[in-house]
């Protein structure tokens, strides 16, 4: 399948930069939220990432408005889905409202139209059946911001095509993402199963009193050389995702290791839950960490 048409549901801080990507690589892109506002930000913060993009040499003016004209902004989800070739979810982490989207998509969508979810632990089969077209649903895990990361994660799941995998991987390749296709499902995928292990040790040495979340941070900097600590990527990518994932996985397993750390929970309560709140481990002012 010629993919000419992609769909990306939701504008928030994954689906914004996704839709972005897929409008660089000359797709007719068309990114769906059911909020006004989240729209009107996405396009607001997209043309100050192009023009910082264009400060640095990195696109052309010509480019930047060729982006710009493949992008489609609406609230109506029937009408996004529906010239779709390939849509991409990139809602909140929780199943019940992925399967709400993909039950609503397949409704509208064409019957070639692949669907793939961002989700960065939920596999896929937990969510094709809400669908006519399992065989047509899969993985597509970009990493946070996805403008900056060069990685995808395609998860093939039981139920899905070897068709729809290849046409996963082709469109990212498209839009200048290294792709890695993952044969079988794992909840977490590769990467995120690894910093989790790293995230959870770190919040049980904090937790713990064996140090601050500061040192923690710099130890993990200095000396395994990670560009930034644990607890300083926790605030970047939002507190709320993390629990959100991590409440997810105990929902799948009914682990007590697998359920967010009270630390986390409280985080959550009182609304500190990073950079996008100004306050989470650390607190931001004009993007200044204290």
């Amino acid at each position: 399948m010629n993919v000419q048409n992609v769909t990306v549901i939701g504008a928030g801080a994954m689906g914004h930069q996704i839709a972005m990507l897929s409008a660089l690589a000359g797709y007719k892109t068309s990114i769906q939220d059911v909020k006004d506002e989240s729209l009107r930000q996405a396009r607001l913060k997209l043309t100050e990432i192009m023009d910082q993009w264009i400060g640095k040499d990195k696109i052309t003016i010509e480019e930047r408005e060729q982006a710009f004209e493949n992008l489609y902004f609406t609230n109506d989800i029937r009408e996004a889905a529906g010239d779709a070739d390939l849509i991409i979810e990139a809602v909140v982490e929780k199943l019940d409202i992925k399967r709400e989207v993909f039950a609503e998509v397949d409704k509208s969508a064409p019957k070639h139209a692949v669907l793939a979810t961002n989700s960065s632990t939920i596999v896929s089969s937990l969510i094709a059946d809400a669908t006519s077209r399992p065989e047509k649903v899969c993985n597509m895990h970009f990493f946070f911001p996805p403008l900056v990361m060069d990685c995808v994660e395609v998860v093939k799941g039981e139920h899905t095509s070897d068709e729809t995998a290849q046409l996963v991987m082709e469109v990212s390749k498209r839009m200048n993402r290294t792709a890695v296709l993952l044969q079988k499902e794992i909840s977490g995928f590769v990467a995120n199963r690894i910093l989790f292990a790293i995230q959870k040790e770190a919040m049980a040495l904090y937790e713990g009193g064996y140090a601050d979340f500061q040192d923690i941070d710099k130890i993990v900097r200095k000396a395994l050389r990670h560009p930034i600590g644990p607890f300083e990527l926790m605030d970047l990518s939002g507190i709320d995702v993390g629990y959100y994932v991590m409440q997810q996985q105990f929902n799948e397993t009914g682990d007590p290791k697998d359920k967010p750390s009270q630390t986390l929970v409280d985080k959550v309560e009182a609304g500190e839950l990073g950079r996008k709140t100004g306050k989470g481990f650390y607190t931001y002012q004009s993007n200044v960490k204290k």
